[in-house]
């Protein structure tokens, strides 16, 4: 019955949880997914955007992040900042205006939402009456103008969102004024653009689809000039001084307007196709910007010849005789351009400009030569190619953080050298405590290392496995080439490429040691890398070996995709990461699991079909141990052969039910003779008694079938030094996990460094353990006499562990998807087990071993189990008692991806995928905590327009 009693209440133990464990969804690092809308402004230098599910965004100097989400999760259409203010306008798809401020609150700034909006017409009238298509926040920051389809323009006050009906601007108001053989009712249809003349307040110029242009009197309500425009408009935009603006059209061309006191109908200055005469594209926005030199900047999105390059999203740049289409290989959202914003000055001098594709943010450069790209400091683009893993490494080194940073700074010489131009608040968040990295490995065989330390996930260098490999695609091509007299002169930019070569060539496996330098890197056709780190370049010979996991067993064949083919000879690689011996599994099926020991110089790896050890330093195949079950015919098809593969899935499945209803029936006694009955009556109440003897928190755990698919499958891969033959002698030791529950325990014989080279690693199979309901192995950890974790290799030698306990006796830990077992080493015996509760099918996806730290005092800190179940929930076991400590919600069941993409961290912090382009940040630790923390200036506005600070606000920048 003790079984069954719940334990104590321990006080002393639920304080320090408190002070331990502190579930906090801290920051989102990447790229927004699918940005719809972007917003600047000059007075803050802040930069918002918005997405399709609701989100805004707000973005300055590195470090300094705001987000804010719309409760209607709709798609933002358009961001305006109010001038001279701290506030923002948003339009939703629903036609719902929100005013968002960034205001003070308990010693720190937020973004918060002041109020909504919705415009209404009269009762009766139809939706295009009130839907808005162009918002001007006006310079007295007293009132919005509001252009809609009916053309009509609404004034709604600031910050009450009061319609001062008396003021609207109606299409009829606008026609009494013009000359009849000028236009007609439908020329005021629809309200393309509202801007105010940069020199007069009391001025707006109301653009109208159909190309009528009028420039309205404010004080007077009548329209002082008026542009019959001949094309349909698409935008406008002032000149500086407000002698001319500039409409751009659906034909591709653009017009310049002069407004002179002369005569109230303007004719247009110049119309002009850049790249006429044949049909072109829209040009959906345009810049016109003066510099000192006289030659204007003319920057303006699309404009190109629809048959030949219509399917290119472009910005094309022109300055005197230089002109650049900039090629994006995703649509382009927005853009906008970064110049002088002081009133006073005579010139625009524009320094960047900034785009918002769909898949990336591009910065260029208007001051330097050939106008470069400036490498961002924060909203990376992760999945510039598909995101396939993801490793994670705390507190690197100084020395290899240095050399790896000097690695990327020799791939980043073609990169602007201008500081970020968006430069708003300022960072006040402390110096993270320590160096992190997070790799990634991506579908076109490269693997990306981002400083991972604190708010901004910055690229540090990039590593390409694809030079050891013969593809289609030759790694010296150059994208950005161009003819000396090709036209349009259009150059490609950003780094967002989502086609890969070869789907093989797709990272799956990263493991790096941070005290050795030594990279391993596994991928989708067998395929496995061992590089060191050179901070020269260097052209080498790459040493190949096989590794033939099926050991010639008759009967087997692989169906899959074929290995990659090597180069033959030298291979040049820059500086960085480079490989020197590539092991190839045969079949060359995908790499499931990786492990590297940089002090015995040993590398293994697992797939589908069994798993082998490398010394990397004799550059020789120690063993391999194939692990298939005559039944696993479904593991030699390959992951790029899936048909064949559902097919077979549906049938076992069909099957599993077969049986099921089959042995439900003998329970029942339907059919069959008294004996059958009477045994199956016996089975079913042993099987009820069991249910019973189980504690309420605990469920049965369903053993599986030996004949389930990929039960050969190896899950996971351990190092440890231990007593494995007896308590006497440790030795090394190598431990793999299979998808069928079972373990592998070998014997290493590593010879001592003086006779390294000169005698073998030796291996011998010590131990094979098959657990009992046959669920899959996710993690192996061996505790020393402690119950401490084994250190890292290399961690005892650097000083920054305690050498482990070899006097008390070792336990090893084996968490499979569906409970933890505890035994005794060397002789193997259960001593203690925690199985997960009867949750809907709750199963281990993810564990890790994270150190925890207490916010109280410095004194204390303990190792347990991080774990992630199918559930999407965060589990918190204690080491070595197997005692859940808390649980936390983090990942919707749902999102499949986003519970695969998880990787934990050393120090109890985590990372996963919420899209394809973003990471969320979370944090279980009280004291480990990263998130933002900024001041931004609040300057004042005079009336003499000299600009003064104000305060300063402290943000937290916490998700709600």
């Amino acid at each position: 019955m003790r079984r069954f009693l719940r334990p104590g209440h321990d006080p002393v133990r639920e304080r320090l949880k408190r002070d331990l464990f502190q579930f906090n969804k801290t920051v989102e690092h990447g790229f927004p997914h699918q940005p719809s809308a972007l917003g600047y402004s000059p007075f803050l230098r802040l930069m918002a955007i918005g997405t399709r599910s609701g989100a805004i965004k707000l973005y300055g100097a590195p470090g300094v992040e705001f987000m804010g989400l719309h409760e209607e999760n709709n798609t933002v259409m358009q961001i305006h900042f109010i001038p001279d203010q701290c506030q923002l306008v948003t339009l939703l798809d629903d036609n719902s205006l929100h005013l968002w401020s960034l205001k003070q609150h308990g010693g720190a700034s937020e973004l918060r939402e002041e109020h909504r909006f919705t415009l209404k017409g009269p009762p009766g009238s139809p939706p295009s009456a009130t839907q808005v298509t162009a918002v001007l926040p006006h310079s007295s920051r007293e009132v919005l103008y509001l252009g809609t389809e009916s053309g009509n323009v609404f004034v709604v006050e600031l910050p009450s969102f009061r319609v001062l009906e008396d003021r609207t601007i109606t299409p009829e108001a606008v026609l009494q004024w013009i000359p009849e053989d000028n236009c007609n009712r439908r020329s005021c249809e629809l309200v393309e653009a509202l801007r105010e003349h940069p020199k007069n307040p009391d001025q707006i110029l109301i653009g109208y689809s159909r190309g009528l242009v009028v420039l309205w009197d404010l004080q007077n309500n009548k329209p002082t000039h008026h542009f019959p425009g001949s094309q349909q408009l698409e935008n406008l935009y002032w000149q500086r001084d407000g002698s001319k603006f500039i409409s751009c059209h659906y034909d591709g061309s653009y017009t310049q307007w002069p407004v002179s006191s002369d005569s109230r109908q303007a004719e247009p200055l110049e119309n002009t196709v850049p790249y006429g005469p044949f049909p072109c594209k829209a040009i959906s926005k345009i810049y016109w910007q003066t510099t000192k030199n006289g030659l204007p900047y003319i920057i303006f999105q699309g404009g190109m010849p629809r048959a030949s390059y219509g399917d290119r999203h472009s910005i094309s740049v022109i300055h005197g005789s230089q002109q650049t289409a900039f090629d994006f290989t995703s649509r382009v959202i927005d853009f906008f351009i970064i110049f002088s914003s002081d009133p006073a000055a005579e010139f625009d001098d524009p320094s960047a400009l900034v785009v918002l594709a769909e898949e990336e943010l591009v910065v260029i450069d208007l001051k330097s030569a050939g106008w470069p790209a400036v490498h961002p400091p924060y909203l990376a683009s992760l999945h510039c190619s598909a995101i396939t893993c993801s490793h994670h490494v705390s507190n690197i080194p100084l020395k290899l953080w240095e050399r790896i940073i000097s690695a990327g700074s020799k791939q980043n010489i073609h990169y602007s050298t201008m500081p970020w131009p968006i430069d708003g608040g300022t960072n006040v968040a402390p110096d993270p405590p320590q160096r992190d990295l997070l790799l990634t490995g991506h579908e076109d065989g490269t693997v990306r290392f981002w400083d991972a330390s604190g708010v901004c996930l910055h690229l540090l260098y990039k590593l390409s496995t694809v030079r050891v490999f013969l593809t289609d695609a030759d790694p010296n091509d150059n994208m950005n080439t161009l003819g000396e007299d090709e036209w349009p002169p259009l150059r490609k930019v950003g780094t967002f490429d989502p086609y890969s070569d070869d789907p093989r060539l797709g990272i799956q496996k990263i493991y790096l040691c941070k005290y050795s330098g030594y990279l391993a890197v596994a991928g989708t056709a067998g395929q496995v890398l061992v590089m060191e780190l050179n901070d020269e370049d260097a052209e080498h010979m790459v040493d190949h070996a096989e590794a033939d996991l099926l050991q010639d067993q008759e009967g087997y064949r692989w169906k899959g995709h074929e290995k990659l083919k090597t180069r033959d000879g030298p291979v040049r690689f820059e500086a960085g990461f480079q490989p020197f011996v590539l092991v190839q599994c045969q079949p060359p099926a995908v790499v499931t699991s990786l492990a590297l020991h940089s002090e015995w110089k040993l590398v293994a790896f697992g797939t589908s079909h069994g798993f082998g050890l490398f010394d990397h330093q004799q550059k020789r195949l120690v063993f391999v141990k194939c692990t298939l079950h005559p039944s696993d015919q479904l593991a030699l098809e390959g992951p790029l052969s899936r048909v064949k593969s559902l097919k077979k899935s549906l049938r076992q499945s069909f099957r599993r039910i077969r049986r099921s209803r089959v042995s439900s029936r003998k329970r029942r006694g339907g059919g069959g003779n008294a004996s059958e009955v009477q045994e199956a009556n016996a089975k079913f109440d042993q099987d009820a008694l069991q249910e019973m003897e189980l504690a309420p928190v605990q469920r049965k755990i369903e053993a599986r079938s030996a004949e389930d698919s990929f039960t050969g499958f190896v899950r996971t891969l351990y190092f440890a030094d231990t007593f494995l033959r007896d308590s006497s002698r440790h030795c090394p030791s190598l431990w793999a996990g299979t998808n069928g529950g079972t373990v592998y325990a070998f014997c290493l014989r590593v010879p001592p460094a003086e006779r390294r080279m000169d005698e073998p690693v030796r291996a011998e199979q010590a131990k094979e353990i098959q657990l009992m309901h046959r669920a899959p192995v996710v993690g192996i950890l061996v505790l020393d006499g402690r119950s401490t974790p084994l250190p890292e290799p290399l961690e005892v030698a650097h000083d920054l562990s305690k050498s482990p306990d070899m006097q008390g006796s070792h336990q090893l830990l084996v968490v499979s998807e569906e409970q933890f077992k505890v035994f005794t080493l060397p002789k193997v015996s259960s001593k203690l087990k925690l199985k997960l509760t009867a949750l809907e099918g709750c199963r281990v996806r993810k564990v890790t071993v994270a150190n925890f730290g207490s916010c109280k005092t410095d004194d204390y800190s303990e190792n347990d189990l991080a774990v992630l179940t199918n559930l999407g929930d965060i589990q918190i076991i204690s080491l070595p008692l197997l005692k859940l400590q808390i649980r936390y919600p983090c990942i919707r069941k749902e999102d499949v991806s986003g519970i695969a993409s998880c990787v934990f961290t050393k120090y109890g912090q985590g990372f996963y995928l919420i899209s394809p382009s973003e990471f969320e940040r979370f944090s279980l630790s009280t004291k480990w905590l990263v998130e933002p923390r900024c001041i931004v200036d609040m300057p004042e506005v005079t009336s003499n327009n000299h600009v003064h600070n104000k305060s300063g606000t402290e943000n937290a920048a916490r998700k709600s």
